[in-house]
């Protein structure tokens, strides 16, 4: 079992920077690939980021490719979302994921919500324009 707390959210103008944190428990936070999602008012949950158990690979959508970093630091058991030219758009609730993989999956990282066994329970970004 993971438990996820995302912290960092907050409100923010257009052209700003904010950096999200999520904190896992347990030991065994080196065994999971995480990513970033976030929703909408009104919007089904879509994919932004992903990082491999190992740090080495990581994912984006195209609508935040450039702008935001994912990043992992696995001695602190947490999974950064540095978030820069923010736009009015990316207003959303954000989570963080986490996505058990085996050691000889160490490069994956996935898009897909399904394949995310543990979720954290979201934090507000507000984009102000």
């Amino acid at each position: 079992q993971v438990q996820l707390v995302e912290s960092g959210g907050g409100l923010v103008q257009a052209g700003g920077s904010l950096r999200l944190s999520c904190a896992a428990s347990g030991r065994t936070f080196s065994s999971y690939a995480m990513g970033w999602f976030r929703q909408a008012p009104g919007k089904e949950r879509e994919f932004v980021a992903a990082i491999s158990r190992n740090g080495g690979s990581t994912y984006y959508a195209d609508s935040v490719k450039g702008r935001f970093t994912i990043s992992r630091d696995n001695a602190k058991n947490t999974v950064y979302l540095q978030m820069n030219s923010l736009k009015f758009e990316d207003t959303a609730i954000y989570y963080c994921a986490a996505d058990r993989v085996p050691a000889y999956l160490r490069e994956r990282t996935t898009f897909q919500t399904g394949d995310y066994d543990y979720w954290g329970q979201g934090t507000q970004v507000t984009v102000s324009s």
